[in-house]
């Protein structure tokens, strides 16, 4: 061993230094449930139908935290009252495996939700679920996919990003060194995921740019229920 390769310490031993980088970080996969086929294909059908028929004033410019219109972030068109009783009934018969697998209890929540249209070059910059606003109530994340088959868009993955900690308190990691995984908005799927993770759509192009052609989805939350509700329900 060369004088290099030695410390001393002050008592006048010789420390062997640690051969781990002080720059590593920690890449933590995060958990995705996602199911395919979900509700039956004449229901799946039914939904893309009024789906598609949303057009006009019923579609909005996306905003971020509900609030806000920031195209570099976010572009795509959004309609706040599009009920889907069918699509929140299907995720009941499943939810207990879905908090088993996340950990986390969706007893006493209610859904917030909406559909989101996104057509050539629409796309949403990563981003969290978790605004000051929204993260004391937002417990579960999930998305529902619809389009017409064959798929008339490429893109508009939904790219989920692993957590990157560091093993020293002294640094941290850069955005552009995390890893992730792309899913598919695969026609009747559907995701479920924390709202904590860091997650992106990615760009779409669509030929056409055809309202119809348009990669849609349901983009929601079950909630823990506002205080007021309670004082109103007993809960």
């Amino acid at each position: 061993m060369t004088q290099q390769d030695t410390v001393t310490g002050s008592s006048g031993t010789v420390d062997q230094p640690s051969p781990m980088c002080t720059d590593a970080v920690w890449r933590l996969p995060v958990t995705v449930c996602r199911i395919t086929q979900f509700l039956s294909e004449r229901t799946a059908d039914a939904l893309l139908e009024r789906a598609i028929a949303s057009t006009g004033d019923t579609l909005k410019p996306s905003l971020i935290r509900d609030r806000e219109l920031v195209p570099d972030i976010r572009r795509s068109r959004s309609r706040q009252d599009f009920p889907v009783p069918e699509l929140m009934a299907a995720i009941d018969e499943v939810l207990e495996p879905i908090e088993h697998t996340l950990g986390v209890s969706c007893r006493n929540t209610e859904p917030d939700y909406s559909l989101n249209a996104h057509n050539d070059g629409d796309f949403y910059r990563a981003h969290q679920d978790t605004a000051a606003r929204f993260a004391p109530r937002r417990l579960l994340t999930f998305v529902y996919y619809l389009h017409r088959t064959p798929r008339p868009f490429d893109g508009g993955e939904l790219r989920v990003f692993d957590a990157a900690l560091p093993l020293h308190t002294e640094t941290t990691g850069r955005w552009e060194e995390r890893t992730w995984r792309d899913w598919p908005p695969e026609h009747n799927s559907i995701v479920f995921f924390r709202p904590t993770a860091w997650h992106e759509v990615r760009p779409v192009s669509c030929p056409t740019k055809h309202h119809a052609d348009s990669r849609f989805a349901i983009n929601g939350w079950l909630c823990s229920r506002d205080p007021a509700h309670r004082e109103d329900t007993g809960l």
